[in-house]
């Protein structure tokens, strides 16, 4: 990936997260939270960066997008009670008196065992509900600018851990509308079917509703048809 690639990117995203009109309003929660109050704090790791030597096969359409352009992602442990075998970030609950971002590189050490200090803090984004678990969690934008190898530290927490290229997920022969039946309603979103760690990777909601806000405030987005629908079990 060349300078003027990254630093187009990196300059995009950094710009993003200091965007007050991003997310604007949340629209892929499922319900509202029953009790702000009692909410319990979280944060994720958004990390981009370059991928070693692994291309993606979509060529994207837009210019800041190069072949080599990533973001880390993990699959959580089947035998966790909360979101287990979905794809995810990095991140977890707050520690008492911890803030945001060092919950974010915190919880990315202990699940994907990369080293912080190659990670540059591009931002904090605003706070995003998480009904279905009670959390309210505050996604940390991060640019890869050291990248360190990464892999499943803990089995208990990660099934695998992973760097899908963004120009794939942006592919729209990837995407997906997922429909998940559940408490007698039903909730769709965005979801991406991407191939990593030599599986095939279904990322949907929490982790697939930021990338798809993202992505479409970037401009990233490509058209895509979103009557294509996924069932979740």
């Amino acid at each position: 990936m060349t300078t003027v690639e990254a630093g187009s990117a990196r300059a995009q995203l950094l710009a993003l997260a200091h965007d007050p009109a991003f997310p604007g309003p949340w629209p892929h929660a499922r319900g509202a939270l029953a009790d702000p109050a009692a909410a319990r704090a979280a944060a994720v790791l958004v990390l981009f960066g370059v991928l070693d030597g692994l291309p993606a096969d979509h060529e994207a359409q837009a210019e800041a997008v190069a072949a080599d352009l990533d973001v880390l992602l993990l699959a959580r442990a089947a035998t966790l009670r909360s979101h287990a075998g979905q794809v995810a970030f990095p991140g977890g609950r707050l520690d008492p008196g911890e803030g945001t971002v060092a919950a974010a590189l915190r919880e990315a050490v202990e699940e994907t065992g990369l080293d912080p200090a190659g990670v540059e803090v591009l931002g904090v984004l605003p706070e995003i509900p998480m009904p279905g678990s009670n959390h309210r969690v505050t996604p940390v934008l991060g640019w890869w600018a050291r990248p360190t190898p990464v892999g499943v530290v803990d089995v208990a927490e990660s099934a695998a851990v992973f760097r899908v290229p963004v120009a794939d997920l942006l592919d729209p022969a990837r995407r997906y509308t997922s429909v998940l039946h559940r408490g007698g309603r039903t909730w769709r979103g965005p979801a991406f079917v991407v191939e990593a760690d030599g599986a095939e990777r279904l990322v949907w909601g929490f982790t697939a509703g930021i990338l798809d806000s993202l992505f479409e405030h970037l401009g990233w987005t490509e058209p895509w048809d979103a009557a294509r629908e996924l069932e979740i079990p």
